[in-house]
């Protein structure tokens, strides 16, 4: 059994990055969540563990430089970029991933994974079966396959939380705005349907489906002692579950993933559970996941009491809301996920003028850029099995 990763605060990759020091408003709201601190650095730690089997550190320090140029992130860029001078990656090989193309990659196995890392950087939506399926063709073993499958999903989420807390630190610099007048009230929704009916619209839908792995999922019975404890922790029906069966092939990513995803998603306090559910769903819709989206357009209905945004959801989320604050929620959802690095203070200052505190902004963020991460395994590691008719 692996050796437990220990979070040293003092020593955390995103506070360092971004210049996060105590005392700063961002940096007392991102530790206010020190569980979501901690397994995000313990998933960083896990993912670039040299030990770590079937992807070579270089490979996996390769596919982070290319990931985070490409969405772009320059800070998380040029930390990737100065790492790959010590683990042996070849010149050749760091060029392709600072400013080439996949297939220009010294060997067809580097290329079909920096390939398989573009479709799921750039339009998680295209990385399907057939893509998937490149990687075992280029002698990546399936736990492999799990590996960079998170890694670059873990990306996705480091990309976007980065994002957020550049533009959170960044409004601390500015002057205060004076409250300006409230939002206009909306006019009465015609999209409410009622608790409990089927809402469809543009392949999306709140049923409840199920999903099935496009490879081998661990068995149970055969599990190690580590895969089993790692799966009682995740979810209560983990040892059924084609997505956990199918993660737990690296029981420790799946550890530290599964602790940021619970505490993101269920911690008290701080922005309601429901609007965290809206997010999800928002950033689910946008990167076309209809599995997350089915699953949290209900988790909202159970908290909320009502659907009606999901069906506003459905049908356009640019538009999405049935009050100034939904609707905010939804804008800066859809800005993180599409285009983050042009996310800045006055992003993070529409949220405030709709009544969300510095508290609330950060759930926001965490639960947008972990459906980053959540809606890229679900998309390029299996499919959503609907109802039968």
């Amino acid at each position: 059994m692996a050796e437990p990763i220990v979070y040293n605060v003092t020593d955390d990759l995103v506070d360092r990055l971004i210049a996060l020091a105590p005392g700063s408003k961002t940096y007392e709201a991102r530790h206010q969540r020190e569980k979501v601190a901690a397994a995000t650095q313990g998933s960083y730690d896990a993912l670039f563990d040299p030990a770590l089997p079937g992807l070579s550190l270089a490979e996996r320090l390769l596919v982070a430089l290319y990931a985070t140029r490409i969405t772009p992130s320059p800070v998380l860029a040029a930390h990737y970029r100065a790492r790959l001078t010590d683990a042996g990656a070849t010149p050749a090989d760091i060029a392709v991933a600072e400013s080439g193309k996949p297939a220009d990659a010294s060997t067809p196995r580097l290329a079909a994974i920096l390939e398989y890392t573009r479709k799921l950087i750039e339009k998680p939506v295209e990385g399907d079966e057939a893509a998937l399926k490149t990687l075992p063709a280029a002698g990546v073993s399936t736990p492999a396959v799990v590996t960079l499958s998170q890694l670059i999903a873990f990306l996705s989420y480091q990309v976007r939380l980065v994002a957020g807390l550049e533009a959170m630190k960044a409004l601390e610099g500015q002057p205060s705005r004076a409250a300006g007048n409230p939002p206009a009230p909306f006019p009465p929704n015609t999209a409410a349907t009622a608790p409990g009916a089927v809402i469809k619209a543009h392949g999306f839908t709140n049923e409840s489906l199920e999903w099935k792995a496009w490879l081998d999922v661990v068995n149970v019975e055969t599990a190690t002692p580590e895969q089993v404890a790692v799966l009682e922790e995740s979810h209560p029906k983990a040892k059924v579950s084609d997505y956990y069966l199918f993660l737990v092939h690296q029981p420790e990513i799946l550890r530290q993933r599964s602790t940021a995803f619970n505490a993101i998603m269920y911690a008290p306090g701080g922005l309601s559970r429901a609007e965290r559910e809206l997010g999800a769903t928002v950033v689910s819709r946008v990167n076309g996941c209809v599995y997350c989206a089915s699953v949290h357009a209900q988790r909202f209905e159970q908290l909320a009491k009502r659907n009606d945004v999901i069906a506003l959801v459905f049908e356009d989320p640019a538009t999405a809301g049935t009050t100034a604050r939904e609707l905010a929620i939804g804008k800066f959802s859809i800005q993180i996920t599409d285009a983050p690095a042009t996310v800045n203070a006055d992003s993070i200052q529409a949220l405030q003028d709709v009544g969300l505190n510095e508290g609330e902004v950060l759930d926001l963020l965490h639960s947008d850029a972990i459906f980053a991460w959540a809606n890229r395994l679900m998309l390029n590691l299996g499919e959503p099995v609907f109802p039968q008719a």
